[in-house]
């Protein structure tokens, strides 16, 4: 066969292939809930930015991926940017394992698609279009909550991982859409963590209930009493764009003062530091705390423009299934 000078000469997909792959990309697991209520993920560095206004995203899936029909049939999914040290979550997605999601800790954003526990940066995504361009499909997403965290990027390069240096400094953590502080227990106190510039906080959490372990920002981990997590609080801040859940937890049994992440500490009840946290709302709610823990009395406040509400809580939690039984 020969071609004219007028005609583009064939492209060799291999060649392309390299070339596309010169530019470096991080990497994402684009994660979603099938139509049977299974989650499924696969490895994309094909990601980008679209729009601010309205805020917008761009994945690309490949049609010769096992999962690809149920992309194009989803109303929302996540993407999940990948820290350095999870080169490894890159390859387990980018495979055609049948149990991806066992080995790797997540839970629903507020659309319900599945959120790494622990990753660089994470977007919870409504679909807001596709676009089918060649072997892939162009899923355009809308961004309804996000957080961050100051770890390193993967990067990825001419085939192999590649490392990205100067990640944010400590203390940048951000969430938005829906902020989640934990009122962890340990004997007679609470835990704080450090917001490192002098204040103190409660640890905080991605936009969902933690189970056995609550995963910092800074990497640290505090493990929980497994099914003695409830919600506690609810209550926006003026002047931020993002809500607030408060949860209930307790340290496991295991846990020791001594063994806790640097930044956190144990405050007797009597000794919190109110000066030095940041927001009246926050420190309002840790006062009714106290009140209520030394009442053992516990309720649910939820905000409202005329001052809120409060619902308490009498008697002891018992596991849905015995109540179900029970009353059946």
């Amino acid at each position: 066969m020969t071609f004219s000078a007028n005609e583009p000469s064939p492209i060799n997909e291999r060649e392309l292939r390299s070339a596309f792959g010169t530019f470096l990309t991080g990497i994402t697991v684009v994660t979603m809930i099938d139509g049977d209520g299974n989650p499924r993920g696969i490895t994309a560095n094909s990601f980008t930015s679209v729009s601010l206004d309205p805020p917008l995203l761009l994945v690309c899936v490949g049609n010769r991926s096992f999962s690809f029909p149920a992309f194009c049939d989803t109303q929302s999914f996540a993407v999940n940017l990948l820290h350095e040290g999870q080169a490894d979550v890159s390859s387990l997605f980018a495979s055609k394992s049948s149990d991806k999601f066992q080995s790797v800790p997540f839970g629903p954003g507020i659309t319900g698609a599945p959120i790494l526990a622990d990753c660089l940066t994470w977007f919870d995504c409504t679909v807001h279009d596709r676009v089918m361009a060649g072997d892939h499909l162009i899923l355009i997403g809308r961004v309804q909550a996000f957080g961050t965290t100051p770890s390193a990027p993967l990067g990825f390069c001419r085939g192999r991982y590649t490392a990205a240096r100067e990640p944010l400094a400590a203390g940048r953590q951000t969430e938005h859409g829906v902020q989640v502080g934990y009122l962890v227990e340990a004997d007679d106190g609470i835990l704080l963590q450090s917001d490192g510039t002098g204040g103190w906080r409660l640890p905080g959490g991605r936009s969902r209930k933690a189970e056995s372990a609550l995963s910092l920002g800074d990497g640290g981990l505090l493990p929980l009493r497994p099914d003695d997590t409830f919600l506690y609080s609810v209550f926006d801040i003026p002047g931020q764009d993002a809500g607030c859940l408060v949860y209930r937890a307790r340290l496991a049994p295991e846990a020791s003062a001594a063994g806790l992440p640097p930044d956190v500490r144990v405050f007797a009840l009597d000794a919190l530091p109110f000066e030095a946290i940041p927001t009246r709302e926050a420190r309002a709610m840790l006062r009714r705390y106290v009140r209520e823990r030394q009442a053992d009395r516990f309720g649910i406040y939820i905000d409202s423009g005329d001052g809120g509400r409060l619902a308490m809580v009498d008697g002891r939690a018992s596991r849905w299934s015995h109540v179900v039984t029970e009353n059946a």
